[in-house]
């Protein structure tokens, strides 16, 4: 007896919501909110993280293949490349803390 097969990928594009491309606006990062101020965050995985940082939460340093996230201003008052110069490493769990 021959099985049902599932809907095709056409149909499953038609019955999924639209996918929210904003994050390919930034570079794939995504907008957060955090302590009231707008932040454009993107994780690094740790095979992409090749340099050692220092946390501004906690002032320990972040290792060269720890993953960790790195944060900028969605609201700079100079604009996007002058946040982009003034990004910021953080440890994950440290940037989850309120």
């Amino acid at each position: 007896m021959a099985r049902r097969r599932g809907p095709s990928k056409y149909q499953r594009a038609v019955q999924e919501p639209p996918r929210d491309v904003t994050r390919l606006a930034y570079g794939g990062a995504r907008k957060q909110v955090r302590r009231g101020t707008e932040w454009l965050v993107r994780e690094i995985p740790a095979h992409r993280a090749e340099k050692a940082y220092r946390c501004p939460d906690c002032a320990v340093d972040i290792p060269a293949g720890q993953a960790h996230i790195v944060a900028w201003s969605a609201e700079h008052l100079f604009g996007d490349e002058a946040a982009l110069q003034q990004r910021r490493h953080y440890h994950a769990h440290c940037w989850r803390l309120p």
